[in-house]
């Protein structure tokens, strides 16, 4: 699955880890929301979560996943403004040193990762979280609910599953 990332560039680019994924020809930038090709976008602000059912092969027509590379500060709504396909990624905690344990809050590489494992591409999240010293950290914090989250039929179903998280007792 082909990643690709709208950078807007307002984050330090030292712990920039969608750059990062750039830089090992993993991922590709795009400066523009014109020049962004249509995907899956992650979008936190979507009303349907992302699910198995949204994979190639399951119907679906898209084969890449797109990402916006902005700072948690400036994300807006309006920003996600990008062709494709929305779906929001459930609750899933960062494993990055600057959101460590923060739910909802992940980085770009983390968001590739956790959408590439509910699609059923772990391996492929794998490659990716490789290069970042911290990478297999996500993966360790999230195991189960990513294991839950693949194994969903439909977004509905996931939803149900990031209840069992969410829920207070």
């Amino acid at each position: 699955m082909e990643l690709h990332v709208r950078y807007e560039g307002d984050d330090d680019p030292k712990k920039c880890s969608a750059r990062k994924l750039a830089r090992f020809d993993l991922a590709e930038l795009h400066r523009a929301t014109r020049s962004t090709p249509p995907g899956i976008v992650c979008n936190p602000f979507a009303e349907q979560a992302l699910s198995p059912a949204d994979a190639v092969g399951s119907g679906a027509r898209h084969d890449r996943l797109v990402a916006l590379d902005c700072s948690w500060e400036t994300a807006e709504r309006e920003a996600f403004d990008l062709q494709g396909v929305h779906r929001s990624l459930p609750f899933l905690v960062a494993g990055n040193p600057v959101n460590y344990g923060t739910p909802f809050q992940l980085n770009t590489v983390e968001a590739f990762a956790g959408a590439l494992c509910i699609l059923g591409e772990r391996a492929h999240a794998e490659d990716i979280l490789a290069k970042f010293s911290w990478g297999h950290t996500f993966l360790e914090l999230n195991e189960e609910p990513l294991e839950r989250y693949a194994d969903c039929a439909d977004s509905t179903e996931v939803v149900a599953v990031q209840d069992d998280y969410l829920v207070e007792d």
